[in-house]
């Protein structure tokens, strides 16, 4: 290793390891622009109910979004107001979508501003004293809304009919899907696709579907496994990877923490459609928080959150996805 690349990667090492030591480490809020105010868009409203292979269908919303004081009696959303908290399950350590502020303490990102308009819609405000953020692995979400130890789960929670069989679904509220990292000089080169990445070293974490897919589809990519995608980003930055896959929206908060990485305008390899989980006896809250997602749209409040936590790296993006409904009890 030169003497400039040693420099070069001691110098960005010990940046990752400072930022690691304070959470998430800081960062300048994004101004966020005035969002243009958006025409309601069409409801796709299936004539048949849902196969499995309609996995985003949810349950449709009934009738006009009620007012915090006008929740339907015995309803879930009365019961959460008349306890006087929402028990959300969130990630704490989600760069970009949910992590905890080094500064504040707070939790914050993308997840967490959804949380936040459920709280304001059953509330009327998105005050901390009426919201419970419950730090949960990905292997509680499902456990914990059967138990109903949480009210929802805002955790980057993809949808899929296996889980469907054990909890309620939102609509799709953000559409992920694996890309591909890489250092600015690549990209510049044209690496932004895995059909440029013969020879090139890509990590992925071990075990995950993110290496097996890299494998199958970069046959001449040289493939270095590492327990995480922290662990993926040391090695970046210590020269030994080129380039990291996996969920756009964790490679969105892996690149904002490091100057000399990006990720590419790119299409995915993979399609990983988020919803917001729920106990699925709770089919009110389901179409509670379908007409909130209806609303974001209309009011442009999905489209500013976008921009504050996931524009600047991931580019405009494909907007709120469209709402597949048709779900029945």
């Amino acid at each position: 290793m030169s003497a400039r690349r040693s420099t070069r990667a001691q110098a960005l090492t010990g940046l990752l390891l400072a930022g690691l030591l304070t959470g998430c480490g800081g960062y300048d809020a994004t101004r966020v622009p005035e969002p243009p105010a958006a025409e309601g868009t069409p409801i796709t409203q299936p004539t048949t109910p849902p196969e499995c292979g309609e996995a985003t269908a949810s349950y449709a919303p009934t009738g006009a979004l009620p007012g915090p004081s006008e929740l339907p009696a015995g309803s879930t959303m009365a019961a959460i107001r008349e306890r006087g908290r929402l028990i959300a399950g969130v990630s704490a350590d989600t760069y970009l979508m949910a992590s905890r502020n080094p500064f504040n303490g707070q939790i914050e990102g993308f997840d967490i501003d959804f949380v936040k308009q459920v709280a304001r819609a059953i509330f009327g405000s998105d005050d901390p004293r009426f919201i419970q953020l419950r730090v949960i692995t990905a292997g509680d979400r499902i456990p914990l809304l059967q138990s109903r130890d949480v009210d929802i789960v805002v955790r980057n929670m993809t949808i899929n009919c296996t889980r469907w069989e054990d909890i309620a679904f939102s609509a799709e509220y953000y559409r992920s899907g694996q890309k591909l990292m890489v250092r600015q000089d690549l990209a510049d080169e044209g690496v932004d696709s895995v059909d440029e990445l013969d020879g090139v070293r890509v990590c992925a974490p071990s075990g995950t579907s993110s290496l097996d897919n890299i494998e199958r589809l970069a046959p001449g990519a040289v493939v270095v496994p590492a327990g995480s995608h922290t662990g993926c980003l040391v090695k970046f930055q210590q020269g030994d990877v080129d380039a990291i896959t996996g969920d756009d929206t964790v490679l969105a908060g892996l690149a904002a923490q490091d100057p000399y990485a990006v990720v590419p305008e790119q299409e995915t390899f993979t399609d990983e459609p988020y919803g917001i989980g729920i106990n699925d006896d709770d089919v009110d809250l389901v179409r509670f928080v379908n007409g909130i997602l209806e609303r974001m749209r209309t009011d442009g409040s999905w489209r500013a959150s976008y921009v504050q936590w996931l524009q600047p790296t991931l580019g405009q993006g494909a907007g709120q996805p469209q709402p597949i409904y048709g779900r029945t009890p």
